[in-house]
């Protein structure tokens, strides 16, 4: 079964769309996402366009300026929305798997 669209976030989504709390623009953002995964999670420029372009279609992010061949983006109130919503999805992931630390 396939999943709905934007539905459920890929980890690259998630954390771009943390990045993008604040107003950020690409390198920054790759480079909060390696900072803040302590670099177990790296996105390539090509994903990050992809997926910024894509953001930008779909109304959850915005770009807020454009300045020395930079495009700065945050997230619009939808994108808050579902990264608020992915947190609980992932929360509820963690509480139903509680029982695995309990069997140690």
């Amino acid at each position: 079964m396939a999943r709905e669209q934007l539905k459920t976030l890929t980890e690259q989504m998630y954390y771009i769309m943390l990045a993008l709390r604040h107003e950020n623009f690409g390198y920054g953002i790759m480079e909060e996402v390696k900072k803040r995964t302590g670099g177990r999670v790296e996105i390539g420029a090509g994903t990050l366009y992809a997926l910024l372009a894509r953001f930008e279609k779909e109304k959850i992010i915005c770009c807020t300026r454009e300045e020395d061949r930079k495009r700065y983006y945050r997230l619009d109130e939808k994108g808050e929305q579902m990264l608020k919503d992915e947190y609980r999805r992932l929360k509820q992931l963690i509480l139903d798997g509680e029982e695995l630390e309990e069997a140690k």
